[in-house]
């Protein structure tokens, strides 16, 4: 799942049905290529043929991608650390991918955007109190999302809109932490010769 274009078919996915060849021309890929991703994404079942069109006498398939499921925290406890890494590579290249598009189209232009990033030093009670509310956060917005498809549902989804919500809870690390060791000590300059 860690492929690049297997992430943006996902994102794609997310959004609207296609077929393979729709989303070749819009990932700028071969459509070999895409329907490759398309049938391995397909068989680990992460998307499904929702619809067949008949075009110039062949049969073109459309797909949607599939509710994700949710992870536990016993389950995730039990992933591997590469299972990890691929999961949260690929969830943030997607998300890195939805962020951009949407910025680049004007989805952070109103003046009740929100764009913030925060660290706090805690303890392990502490994370443990984050992590909590973070899940009731999730589920608030799933509320809210509930009762705004009822008010839509009665205007006809007049004024209807799709806001993006991202939270993350995890264990920060410092970014100087990044810097190679030795980088970070000075080099003395070495002074030309003289004759």
């Amino acid at each position: 799942m860690s492929h690049p274009v297997r992430v943006r078919i996902m994102a794609m996915l997310s959004e609207r049905k296609a077929s393979p060849n729709e989303l070749s021309q819009w990932l700028g890929t071969t459509l070999g290529a895409t329907a490759y991703h398309v049938r391995t994404l397909h068989k680990l079942g992460l998307i499904e043929l929702v619809d067949e069109t008949r075009v110039r006498g062949a049969v073109e398939h459309h797909y949607k991608a599939r509710a994700r499921p949710k992870v536990t925290e016993e389950n995730w406890s039990k992933a591997s650390p590469v299972a990890k890494q691929a999961a949260v590579g690929s969830e943030l290249k997607m998300l890195e991918d939805v962020v951009n598009a949407s910025a680049a189209s004007g989805g952070f232009d109103r003046a009740d955007a929100v764009l913030e990033r925060r660290t706090a030093r805690v303890d392990e009670r502490g994370f443990k109190a984050l992590a909590a509310e973070a899940q009731k956060f999730l589920a608030r917005v799933e509320k809210i999302e509930a009762e705004a498809a009822r008010r839509l549902s009665k205007a006809d989804h007049n004024g209807a809109l799709d806001a993006g919500v991202v939270l993350l809870s995890y264990e920060s690390v410092a970014l100087g932490e990044q810097i190679p060791e030795s980088t970070k000590k000075s080099t003395p300059l070495k002074r030309p010769r003289r004759r």
